[in-house]
């Protein structure tokens, strides 16, 4: 939904947990651009309980759960903004009165290669004390080679197919998530809650290899030829028996959809809904950008912040401005990320791309590096943020602000375009050209 209003003065941004109001500059003639509205669930808990008795290519969820023995749910980890607080104890309860022991059902946090959720915010991830009293809750630790099942490689890319085994050896599989839009695997949710959440780190830098971060279908609301999606569902179809419980939120993070179901089609059915909500035409290009990072939980980390640079590159003209806002309250992110922006700016854009090239399972974290680079070979971008300290700032690589309404006024001053693109929302909305 695009909103062209000349007379707005100001734009409230999504940045941390309370978000961030920006002045936009005299005479800025501002188009805002956001989701389609969606109805709310008024129940969200009635929400769920109706999906787990609907599903989508499968039995209802009682009748699957009989005469299991073990179980493990996957969930998202910090950086997602997932509803677990309504889904995880009906399917927990339902679980018991099926007869699993309490004992054999496992929630597993698909940490990927992220840190682990622990103390505080495992149980703010979890969102249910009593889902954290009545079962197992876990990490998933990428890099903990004897914890993982290899069961091969990927027929058509040779992907290396190594899985936690807690989740490979559950007699009932289930995982969850949100299904939005994702900056390189299309959407998320679903098959990528499973690899990359639980997979390990072999896995995962092959999915991030330059050969799959290049490729032109790797962006987001594409899963048509996106290599990312082919080999997830391939190694979906390699585990077997896979359920998933799919939800879908509003900018206010209520619960607007959720489905179970197979994981494979009750995914495809999540993102069929939100397609034409997420994905918003707009007819042309822009020569000013302001976005965001979606706020908390996505903005903790300068390393999540790179979605929203790359998300709107689609309506940025070519050496316009992308103005993003991003609270970063708990810095640059992993080790890992700092020493890829490190090489970044000492080997500078072509030679870090091309160092990429060569290589057939990319560094953790330097995917993110990568992409940024398709930002920064689009547009101008500069970033606000209140998180980021000292030496972090230049190691962004990106122009820091310390004045959204400045660098706006600055950049119409630039362009001699009046037109600013706002994107409260950032990377969960994807404006097009069309």
């Amino acid at each position: 939904m695009a909103n062209s209003n000349a007379q707005a003065h100001q734009v409230l941004m999504l940045y941390g947990r309370e978000g961030i109001k920006i002045n936009l500059p005299s005479g800025a003639q501002p188009t805002v651009i956001a989701k389609r509205p969606l109805p709310r669930h008024e129940d969200p808990r009635a929400a769920i309980e109706d999906a787990l008795s609907t599903p989508v290519g499968s039995p209802p969820f009682d009748e699957l759960a009989r005469g299991r023995k073990s179980a493990c749910i996957l969930i998202c980890d910090v950086t997602r903004p997932v509803p677990n607080h309504l889904f995880l104890r009906p399917l927990v309860e339902r679980m018991l009165a099926a007869g699993i022991p309490r004992e054999r059902i496992c929630v597993l946090v698909a940490t990927g290669l992220h840190r682990p959720n622990l103390d505080a915010e495992l149980a703010e991830v979890v969102g249910d004390p009593w889902v954290l009293a009545t079962v197992r809750v876990e990490n998933h630790y990428a890099r903990d080679a004897e914890a993982h099942v290899d069961l091969g490689f990927t027929s058509r890319r040779r992907t290396p197919v190594k899985l936690d085994r807690r989740f490979v050896e559950a007699d009932l599989r289930i995982a969850t998530g949100l299904v939005e839009p994702h900056f390189m695997a299309g959407y998320s949710g679903g098959r990528k809650v499973i690899a990359p959440g639980v997979a390990h780190e072999s896995t995962i830098r092959t999915f991030h290899s330059a050969r799959f971060m290049e490729d032109p279908a790797a962006v987001q609301c594409n899963l048509d030829g996106n290599p990312l999606h082919e080999e997830q569902l391939e190694i979906v179809r390699m585990l077997g028996e896979v359920y998933a419980v799919n939800t879908i939120i509003d900018e206010d993070r209520h619960l607007i959809y959720a489905n179970f179901g197979e994981v494979i089609d009750s995914h495809l059915a999540a993102v069929a809904f939100v397609a034409e909500s997420a994905r918003v035409k707009i007819g042309r290009k822009f020569s000013t950008i302001l976005t965001s990072s979606a706020g908390h939980p996505l903005d903790k980390t300068y390393y999540q912040t790179v979605k929203g640079m790359v998300t709107p590159l689609d309506i940025i003209e070519p050496g316009g401005t992308l103005i993003v806002v991003s609270a970063c309250s708990e810095g640059i992110g992993s080790a890992e990320f700092r020493d890829a922006q490190q090489r970044l700016l000492s080997l500078g854009p072509d030679a870090f791309l091309r160092s990429l090239l060569a290589k057939n399972f990319a560094d953790i974290d330097e995917w993110q590096t990568e992409m940024q680079l398709k930002s920064m070979r689009a547009a101008r971008v500069q970033l606000y943020t209140t998180g980021l300290k000292g030496a972090d700032r230049a190691v962004t690589g990106v122009e820091m602000i310390d004045s959204v309404e400045t660098a706006l006024a600055q950049a119409l001053a630039r362009s001699g375009d009046p037109d600013i693109a706002v994107i409260p929302e950032g990377p969960y909305v994807v404006p097009v050209v069309q």
